[in-house]
């Protein structure tokens, strides 16, 4: 049997691909790495191989009473979105011999196109690690595992994603059976999508028609979503809320872009099967007596921010300028336009008519409204004069226009 004592470590250590040792990934990068072992005195061992992995896990159990004994329900789920393998040092029949001292074995995976943010949830969790088994004669699997985090980038730069968001709700307030009045609420948020740090500026209208004091309060919801065997599970929190101030029986409040601020919290997970994590903008009313007024508007937190040509103002026309100013320049009163021919002549025609040779042109070819037509063959207009060369004649009925 081949002693433990050989083998002094085990090590694994990861880089990206600008050669940093710690950050996120994302879908597509390369994973560099490589396996160190270190070596009192010779070893034999059949095979060294290093496995990548990665993938979705939910996991709960529900109880329910059966006469005097309680049954549990295991609800299980997996998504696998990673599973590389690579040898390191194969397995071919007969033991590989290394010396005494430090040896290094470097390996890459490719990431797959499609992968989920590495999440960690009460019922579930998005996972990704690399793996290195050292298999030796006569003696157990030396195993070493290392985690990594991944981060599906989510650009908020989208049609989508920067439309506005709107919403209205009324709820008829009543306690006792006794009509209190209408709560109303109005919000309206400039688009849908935001990253952490950002201060989403809310638009909204709370009227009070009740004879109670009403308090108006905002939020951003977090909500996780765990399937396993078609049924569902979530978990509520809330990120962070603000407290507008009382509203009066009968009066009328409005938020001229009430600031809240995004804290740090991870993106949205769309593209997992078992787990989503969603987020959502909600204004509520709070109503003595009665229930909440709640009104909830749709948010995406992404991780690539929001550009400054990528707001809905903002557009190919709105970055050139055009000048009026000629407008003034125009008489009230029309003068008649010169004869053509009067204007230009017939050997400037022909010149004007050809096509311009490209050294003329400059850079204007590079701009990128350049249009240019290159042939013109329709004949000069003719003469200008007050005078209808086609008068019309008295021998001709007029047409009814009925007819």
């Amino acid at each position: 049997m081949q002693p433990l004592e050989c083998l002094q470590s085990l090590e694994l250590e990861l880089e990206l691909e600008d050669g940093r040792a710690w950050g996120a990934h994302s879908s597509g990068d390369l994973l560099h790495g490589r396996v160190q072992l270190q070596l009192r005195r010779t070893l034999r061992l059949r095979s060294l191989e290093v496995f990548a992995r990665g993938r979705a896990l939910t996991h709960w159990l529900e109880s329910r009473s059966v006469g005097l004994n309680i049954v549990y329900r295991d609800y299980t789920a997996y998504q696998t979105f990673l599973h590389r393998r690579c040898q390191l040092i194969p397995d071919n029949g007969e033991a590989t011999v290394l010396q005494a001292g430090r040896h290094e074995f470097p390996f890459t995976f490719q990431l797959p196109e499609t992968l989920a943010t590495s999440f960690e949830g009460k019922h579930g969790s998005v996972r990704y690690w690399v793996k290195a088994k050292l298999h030796r004669p006569w003696s157990t699997v030396k195993k070493v595992k290392k985690e990594f985090t991944v981060i599906e980038p989510i650009d908020i730069n989208t049609p989508v994603l920067l439309a506005p968001q709107a919403g209205a709700k009324e709820k008829l307030a009543r306690a006792w059976y006794c009509n209190r009045g209408q709560v109303s609420v109005t919000a309206k948020i400039d688009r849908k999508g935001y990253t952490p740090g950002e201060v989403i500026p809310i638009f909204a209208e709370i009227d009070n028609c009740t004879n109670r004091v009403v308090v108006p309060k905002a939020a951003i919801i977090q909500t996780q979503t765990f399937i396993a065997r078609g049924t569902k599970k979530q978990k509520k929190s809330v990120v962070t809320s603000i407290v507008g101030d009382s509203i009066a029986a009968g009066k009328r409040e409005v938020w001229h872009g009430r600031a809240l601020k995004i804290p740090p919290v991870g993106p949205s997970i769309l593209q997992c099967r078992i787990i989503q994590v969603e987020y959502s903008l909600k204004v509520c009313v709070d109503i003595p007596g009665t229930s909440k007024l709640l009104l909830e508007l749709p948010l995406v937190i992404g991780t690539i921010p929001l550009h400054p040509f990528g707001s809905r103002t903002s557009s190919v026309s709105s970055q050139y300028s055009v000048n009026l100013d000629w407008l003034s320049t125009i008489p009230e009163q029309l003068e008649a336009p010169p004869e053509y021919s009067a204007v230009v002549s017939s050997p400037e025609a022909e010149q004007s008519l050809a096509p311009p040779c490209r050294s003329e042109l400059g850079g204007i070819l590079e701009g990128p409204f350049f249009a240019y037509i290159q042939e013109f063959r329709f004949r000069p207009p003719p003469l200008y004069s007050e005078i209808d060369p086609n008068p019309p004649s008295d021998n001709i009925r007029p047409r009814c226009m009925t007819c």
